[in-house]
């Protein structure tokens, strides 16, 4: 096992930058999932500690052994690929062990390491099948089979979910978890999809344009973004975003009046150096809004109803937005409750608000006044 390193990373094609000054540590045998919209450079980063890209900048040691200059094949790594490139040819048991074999390995060793690598994953009773006959994840167990034998110190994964059905990923992200506890190896993991992040990592990076927003646990990430981006990604369905300036700053709390309209949201958040008129951004999660409550309101329409069984999405218009507030329900209340086209009051909790400066900051949350006693 090793810990990966990061000092100053760039990454640039002619004058393009990719990677701007990447500073990281990825302990030993931690689980770090990359995440972040397309295009914001976690599969590049991903790839530059791989050594399949150059980096143009900075340090990357992995194990404390600079690797700058090392080819991929020597920096102790294996890589799974959104692509699970097997070869059609050959059956499983030949497909894992091929990489040893061209590595001269005893035929003793290849066939203990891919028994047991086939054992980890639950492949044993399929090693004598052509890739054809098998499954989207079957597939993909193989592909992590062929990175297991090698015995790396560190696994890298791009994408490896994104080819197979929502059911299956939920199965597969089982598995991830399951075989970072069998192995208590060095894993990074690049994925879009903010819930495989949320339930896989034991941290995680939010990237957005090639640099580093946070980093942080799950919940870390949830409960405390730093910014607007961490807040808006973080999170399923997204964060509700209304603007609003501020119109008093007390000890412990700010009001806020909403843009569009005379409605004043109390947030027990501390303002720091911002000024009564400032703008700022507030947030609210769809599953902190209530239908009672003391305090905070605001008056809206239903324009769509959406039931899933265990939880009711109701989505509300409000004056000023794009698109209306996200609202989550528990059980059936939107079955037996909500109907499209009827008026609703929504209470925002004081306590669950975030606030945001002009420049996306977030400002500091308080407990409220009667729990922090």
């Amino acid at each position: 096992m090793a810990d990966v390193r990061l000092t100053g990373v760039e990454k640039a094609y002619g004058n393009t930058r990719i990677l701007h000054g990447i500073d990281l540590e990825v302990r030993d045998g931690e689980f770090m999932v990359f995440v972040g919209p397309s295009g914001c450079g976690k599969s590049t980063l991903l790839r530059s500690i791989a050594g399949l890209e150059e980096i143009t900048g900075g340090e990357l040691t992995i194990g404390g052994r600079v690797v700058n200059d090392v080819p991929p094949a020597e920096r102790g790594i294996a890589m799974v690929f959104q692509s699970y490139a097997l070869y059609p040819h050959m059956n499983l048991y030949d497909n894992m062990a091929f990489g040893l074999k061209l590595a001269k390995v005893s035929k003793a060793e290849i066939e203990t390491a891919v028994r047991n690598a086939a054992r980890i994953l639950h492949i044993e009773h399929l090693l004598d099948r052509k890739p054809k006959d098998l499954s989207g994840g079957q597939r993909q167990r193989v592909a992590i089979g062929r990175a297991i034998v090698r015995k790396p110190e560190v696994f890298l994964f791009d994408e490896p979910l994104s080819n197979l059905d929502a059911a299956l990923r939920v199965r597969m992200r089982y598995e991830f978890a399951k075989l970072h506890e069998d192995l208590k190896t060095t894993m990074i993991y690049v994925t879009h999809d903010q819930v495989e992040a949320m339930s896989l990592a034991d941290r995680i990076v939010v990237l957005s344009a090639g640099k580093v927003e946070q980093v942080g646990s799950p919940l870390e990430l949830y409960e405390h973004p730093c910014n607007l981006f961490v807040a808006g990604f973080i999170g399923s369905p997204k964060m509700n975003f209304l603007q609003g300036e501020l119109v008093a700053i007390g000890a412990g709390h700010v009001d806020v009046k909403l843009k569009g309209g005379n409605v004043v949201l109390r947030a027990f958040v501390d303002a720091g150096a911002a000024q009564l008129g400032a703008p700022v951004t507030v947030g609210v999660r769809p599953e902190h809004i209530r239908t009672e409550g003391q305090g905070n309101r605001l008056q809206s329409v239903v324009a769509f109803v959406e039931s899933l069984g265990g939880v009711t999405f109701a989505y509300c218009p409000y004056p000023g937005l794009e698109e209306p507030l996200t609202c989550q329900f528990e059980g059936r209340n939107g079955v037996d409750r909500l109907r499209s086209g009827q008026a609703l009051d929504l209470h925002l909790p004081a306590e669950a608000l975030y606030l945001f400066d002009a420049d996306g900051r977030a400002m500091r949350r308080l407990a409220a006044p009667e729990l922090s006693a």
